[in-house]
């Protein structure tokens, strides 16, 4: 018997603007980067896009996107994140991709 698994995501990140300025302000607890949403974007969301599969000897065998890999949703604030944006053909939102 063939045995499946399915994962599905959904990402999300609170919007973070100042409302009065419409710019998202210097978050010292993000620290080094300037906010919250680029530091969860190069520490979480980033990684997943060249993830190492390693082999018994700890070497790597290959260099996976994770996102190929898995159905998955991203709400307005994280698809506005670069790294993940649909146009370098990183990420495409799962339902999109077929």
């Amino acid at each position: 018997m063939d045995r499946y698994i399915c994962v599905h995501g959904h990402f999300y990140q609170p919007p973070r603007e100042n409302p009065w300025l419409e710019e998202i302000e210097l978050q010292d607890s993000a620290y080094p980067y300037h906010d919250w949403n680029e530091r969860i974007t190069a520490e979480c969301y980033a990684p997943n896009t060249a993830s190492r599969l390693l082999d018994s000897g700890d070497r790597i065998q290959a260099i996976v996107n994770n996102y190929s890999k898995m159905s998955f949703k991203r709400a307005a604030t994280a698809a506005a994140d670069p790294p993940l944006g649909t146009g370098d053909g990183v990420c495409v939102d799962g339902d999109a991709a077929y």
